[in-house]
């Protein structure tokens, strides 16, 4: 492995390109220059990354509401929103200058779609041996499953649904199946995501098909009808975890007939706030260094699609990150 410490270059001011959206389904990567790194900060030339199709997508269309500006901001976002804004979260790199323990190393971060940047010596995390950097790209998602779980607190035995199987919700219903004796079903309208939850060890439902009477019901489809059903498949007094983020929408949610009755719990969760049950004691990097730690598996390949190379970003989003698209986790190749 290089030392890159010993190249003198790798230590002076130098071009970047990075992925900017700048209008409603418009991107470009523009070039910027990048100053030398100061004490407290590493150089990271990017390998691969991920788009979070979710998010990306609502920040791609310009539907951010005005109010949710500063919440939707990500860790070292450029721009401010609505346009132009360099957003991402999911970047595996290799720290090029830098402490002496971290030279070398590959690192994940929550920078944006970049190919060369400066970042905090504590903001990058190291990539356990077992984890290689293309399933690496999946900490950002897995951190949000894992609060979410939290959130839940689903217990052995639990029957467990889980409402809308793009990433997230695959990963969270993953690890809700490592709970002993738990029945989890994934529940989406594609039955194409059948065969990825069963390599998962999990069960697959259709809406129509889905089990009633859960102990925990988590939705995480983006869509209102979604929600409409995880509500209906909540047990009396069961909780439904609303990990949907649906950025300008207005969303009708049937909170008539047996919601009331049936004293249901409806709870969001969200990433940007670690789940209270364990606040007083977890910090976020202990949380995204667990995340990455339980990327060990070589089943969840499953859900990373074949790369793009971060060049052809502009022309491929369209296909990425329309309403028809059934991309799970796109991978971006920067080497």
């Amino acid at each position: 492995m290089v030392n890159y410490q010993n190249d003198p270059n790798a230590a002076l001011p130098a071009q970047s390109q990075a992925l900017w959206y700048t209008a409603p389904g418009q991107a470009q990567i523009l070039g910027e220059s990048i100053p030398a790194p100061a004490r407290d900060e590493v150089r990271v030339c990017a390998l691969t990354g991920a788009l979070s199709r979710g998010t990306e997508s609502l920040i791609w269309s310009g539907r951010v509401p005005p109010a949710e500006f500063d919440r939707m901001r990500a860790p070292f976002m450029g721009g401010d929103f609505p346009f132009p804004v360099k957003y991402g979260y999911a970047t595996v790199g290799r720290v090029q200058c830098g402490p002496a323990e971290l030279v070398g190393k590959q690192v994940f971060s929550l920078t944006p779609h970049q190919t060369l940047f400066n970042i905090a010596t504590s903001a990058v995390i190291p990539l356990p041996a077992n984890v290689p950097a293309e399933r690496a790209v999946l900490a950002a998602n897995m951190e949000t499953a894992l609060n979410a779980v939290w959130d839940a607190m689903p217990g052995p035995a639990d029957r467990i649904a889980i409402v809308g199987g793009g990433v997230v919700g695959m990963l969270v219903a993953y690890l809700c199946g490592h709970l002993p004796g738990a029945d989890v079903t994934l529940v989406d309208v594609n039955p194409d995501r059948a065969p990825i939850a069963l390599s998962l060890g999990l069960k697959f439902a259709t809406p129509e098909q889905a089990p009633l009477d859960c102990d925990i019901v988590v939705h995480c489809s983006g869509a209102p009808q979604g929600l409409t059903t995880a509500l209906s498949l909540a047990g009396e007094e069961a909780s439904v975890i609303e990990m949907s983020w649906y950025g300008d929408r207005v969303v009708s949610v049937p909170l008539g007939g047996a919601f009331h009755s049936r004293q249901l719990r409806l709870q969001s969760s969200q990433v940007g706030h670690i789940s209270s049950a364990r606040r007083p004691r977890w910090t976020y990097r202990r949380r995204l260094t667990a995340a990455l730690g339980l990327l060990a598996d070589p089943r969840l390949d499953v859900l990373i699609a074949p790369p793009v190379a971060f060049k052809d970003l502009p022309a491929r989003l369209p296909d990425i990150l329309g309403p028809a698209s059934r991309t799970l986790c796109q991978l971006i190749q920067y080497v």
